[in-house]
């Protein structure tokens, strides 16, 4: 199973920031140290270029992003403090998940260490997202006549605003979002199928609403390629997330999607999206959880 990753997906950000910035490099040691992933497994992005990252942002916000020239306003609704890092970070992921997804199509699944950014809107970045990858990967994905149709399943805590705001007029693509229904964004765009959850869901009623509202989406869509946004947020020790999910129950979690994608023989891309578990360690763990199912399950 091939994975995108680069040391430039950390960038430098205050310490104190909420924001685990480390779990990439922590992850991707921890993958390999395990044997998870093999050397050989890694493919390291390049920055994706302007023009493919137009087709789901404005070409203002594009650069502004990249030359710094967002206003104070700007920067503190995108969450992140701005740094040319950030910048290079956010373009290499972009374009990480882009390869992710063309090697999905030639195995049948490959994955980002980065990835599922998707709060992002066409001319601005929030909730810690700069720049919506997975809008991007469809849209060049389409244009380039790679794919027709492609459903994003999106399991992090929050809604998934950006991907739903940017693919509102586009039946090709079928975004379903499982979610906090209290819980950020208050505004919630709606995406094809968007299912929340009450406060303090736990495993055995997550699972059986995946399963259900999933089956929902495989009868209503038949995909080319599928997005999976396997956001660790819905554990009960996030700081951020009111579901009560134990590190079992997200396990079964992502082997329910990726099981269930697998089944069905269609290609898959794997994505991080958020978490904000109490430590790294905890972090890094539970967003390794992804990748060893698709190993387990013989990607």
């Amino acid at each position: 199973m091939r994975v995108s990753y680069s040391p430039g997906y950390y960038a430098s950000i205050p310490n104190e920031h909420i924001f685990p910035i480390k779990k990439f490099q922590g992850l991707h040691a921890y993958l390999l140290e395990r044997e998870i992933l093999q050397k050989s497994e890694i493919i390291e992005p390049k920055m994706v270029d302007f023009i493919n990252l137009m087709t789901a942002h404005t070409q203002r916000y594009s650069y502004g992003v990249w030359n710094g020239s967002l206003d104070k306003k700007e920067i503190r609704r995108m969450g992140l403090p701005w740094t040319k890092s950030l910048a290079i970070r956010s373009r290499l992921a972009v374009q990480g998940t882009l390869n992710a997804g063309i090697m999905a199509l030639q195995d049948g699944i490959a994955g980002n260490m980065a990835g599922g950014t998707h709060h992002a809107m066409p001319d601005w970045g929030e909730g810690f997202c700069v720049y919506n990858d997975v809008a991007v990967a469809i849209k060049v994905l389409q244009q380039s006549m790679w794919i027709n149709k492609a459903l994003v399943i999106d399991c992090d805590v929050h809604q998934g605003n950006g991907t739903a705001e940017i693919f509102k007029n586009d039946d090709d693509v079928y975004t379903y979002s499982i979610h906090g229904e209290k819980n950020y964004p208050f505004k919630k765009p709606p995406s094809s199928l968007d299912v929340g959850l009450p406060d303090k869901t736990a495993d055995k009623e997550y699972h059986r609403n995946l399963i259900e509202s999933l089956d929902t989406v495989f009868r209503e869509f038949k995909p080319d390629l599928v997005f999976y946004l396997g956001g660790i947020d819905p554990l009960e020790t996030d700081h951020f997330g009111r579901l009560s999910l134990s590190l079992k129950g997200l396990r079964e979690r992502d082997r329910i999607v990726i099981e269930m994608v697998s089944k069905k023989e269609i290609p898959m891309v794997l994505l991080l999206s958020g978490g904000y578990a109490p430590t790294l360690e905890e972090t890094v763990i539970a967003l390794a959880q992804m990748f060893e199912v698709a190993k387990e399950l013989g990607y």
